[in-house]
């Protein structure tokens, strides 16, 4: 008002990705309770759904937004992301195939495994379930709207769209799909963290196998 400044248009923050869809499965106790903490490297997997919006530019200058969807698998021994799918829909392949990574690259682990995730219909699927009784594991589900259940993953979308999405409009799929696997390859091998010793997760990880 003291400058006669008037704004014109704005925009709604949009809406949160949920993929929360109702009791449609399996829905796994909580066995993970928020003890993210382990000194034991492929023990506790956690893993979720996160959206990110692009646009493209048609011949006639009309601008259309999509979507892409991002399904990583962390580690919290070290919150190393060991495997992801990308896809330009929510889409159970995309899960599976990023699932069936996490279990071999996590295989060396001696003690048995647990995968926590939230209530999604991704985890819900029998598909999903059944894998993980295939290799026994452990299922693990936060409550329902409960995403402190998994902070860690949460913190990890946090950091990844405040540090190249927040500001930026990505102009088609595949530019953003490169953004994100570029980040994902900074922030396992080059962005440290304090509770690590100031090593990245990678540099942690082969610091006690040399140890």
């Amino acid at each position: 008002q003291k400058y006669n400044l008037q704004v014109m248009s704005f925009t709604r923050k949009s809406r949160k990705y949920s993929s929360y869809k109702g009791r449609i499965g399996t829905v796994a106790p909580n066995r993970i309770k928020r003890r993210f903490n382990t000194h034991i490297p492929h023990q506790k997997i956690t893993t979720d759904t996160t959206e990110f919006k692009y646009y493209e530019v048609d011949s006639k200058g009309k601008m259309t937004m999509h979507k892409l969807y991002l399904d990583p698998f962390m580690d919290m021994f070290n919150g190393e992301i060991i495997s992801y799918g990308i896809d330009k829909r929510p889409s159970a392949a995309n899960v599976m195939n990023a699932l069936n990574e996490a279990i071999e690259v996590t295989s060396d682990c001696p003690f048995r495994r647990t995968f926590h995730s939230d209530q999604g219909w991704a985890y819900q699927m029998k598909a999903y379930s059944h894998r993980l009784r295939e290799e026994k594991i452990f299922q693990s589900m936060s409550r329902k709207g409960n995403c402190l259940d998994n902070s860690v993953m949460e913190n990890f979308f946090g950091l990844l769209k405040q540090e190249i999405y927040h500001g930026t409009v990505y102009y088609s799929y595949e530019e953003l799909k490169t953004e994100i696997e570029k980040y994902i390859r900074y922030y396992n091998e080059k962005r440290i963290k304090e509770k690590l010793g100031w090593l990245s997760p990678v540099q942690y990880r082969l610091s006690l196998l040399v140890a």
